[in-house]
């Protein structure tokens, strides 16, 4: 049996074809007693309305971007392949088609795709913004803000994640506790360390600027800093390292100079990655919730496709802290 048509449901509902379609494209211009009778014909003949019939009567494509922006990043990057998860459920259920791509490729290789909407995840850069606006694409920023520009933004709680981490380690009874920063965006560098220097202060801890350092995002850079810090005679006692690659990091260099984990020195990551429970001990880690900033992410798109005006422009998601081996 050939599938159902548009001509099939008009015969059926005993309206005109146009109809049929006002009552899926624009349903606010047909009375609800002819979108029942439309409705009900579509349910009985198990039609489907063609996405693009009704992309071309509303004029819209229902197409969104994702885009990681992130030097170097991949679109299996696992942070952002988490938030993604997130907006990817949500378009479905929303009947929105979803374009995932890197902010790198998307710039570099000509798009012809017409898209309504981009959720930038990431260090997104202004003229990345601005060249959207300049299209009249409603723009979303995810695990970002960027100064000047007035978007929704859904980020993580970073103060509150920091703080639960070092009220752990200070429950645990450490008081020297050093901090491995990470060359990450400028919002989250700047987040993760002025919340580092506010929560020492809020749980009396005296501030060593030595005990902090920085290095890149990768474990050889951080094992490197690391060691660093574990040679020195006053070696911190424990560790917060801005994410699980930067803590992975200081395990290894913890265990090359024979420290027993966490009688001898404790650590503690941010993100709650997979590596989490690869390492030996397990690490204790910041668990950022991903999936539920892609959902709200999607659910800002859609309020401002939808012509809302009332979009709140930061929305902060709980974090909490995974406590295991490692502190």
């Amino acid at each position: 049996m050939s599938n159902p048509t548009i001509y099939d449901v008009s015969r059926l509902s005993g309206v005109s074809t146009a109809t049929v379609s006002r009552a899926f494209s624009e349903p606010e211009r047909v009375r609800e007693t002819t979108r029942r009778r439309v409705y009900e014909a579509a349910s009985a003949l198990n039609y489907q309305p063609s996405a693009i019939a009704r992309a071309m009567a509303r004029q819209r494509t229902d197409k969104i971007a994702f885009l990681i922006c992130k030097k170097g990043a991949t679109i299996l990057d696992e942070f952002y392949a988490g938030i993604c998860e997130g907006v990817m459920r949500r378009a479905n259920s929303l009947d929105y088609q979803l374009i995932v791509s890197t902010a790198e490729d998307w710039q570099r290789i000509p798009q012809s795709k017409q898209i309504e909407g981009a959720i930038l995840a990431g260090d997104a850069q202004p003229d990345l913004i601005a060249e959207f606006q300049r299209q009249n694409v409603k723009v979303v920023l995810a695990n970002h803000v960027s100064p000047g520009f007035d978007l929704p933004c859904i980020i993580a709680d970073e103060y509150d994640g920091v703080r639960q981490a070092l009220s752990h380690l200070v429950a645990q009874g450490h008081r020297q506790i050093a901090m491995l920063a990470g060359r990450f965006s400028s919002y989250i560098t700047s987040e993760r360390y002025n919340a580092f220097l506010a929560a020492m202060k809020e749980l009396g801890l005296s501030l060593d600027e030595s005990s902090i350092l920085m290095c890149e995002r990768d474990a050889e850079s951080a094992v490197q800093a690391a060691r660093a810090l574990l040679d020195r005679p006053n070696r911190p006692r424990a560790v917060f390292a801005f994410n699980d690659v930067l803590a992975a990091g200081v395990i290894k260099a913890a265990r090359r100079l024979g420290l027993r984990l966490p009688d001898e020195l404790a650590v503690v990551g941010y993100d709650d990655s997979s590596v989490c429970q690869l390492l030996e001990p397990e690490l204790t880690s910041v668990h950022v919730d991903c999936r539920r900033m892609g959902e709200l992410c999607m659910d800002r798109i859609t309020a401002l496709l939808h012509g809302e005006t009332d979009v709140p422009r930061r929305t902060v998601v709980p974090v909490s802290l995974r406590v295991r081996s490692s502190a």
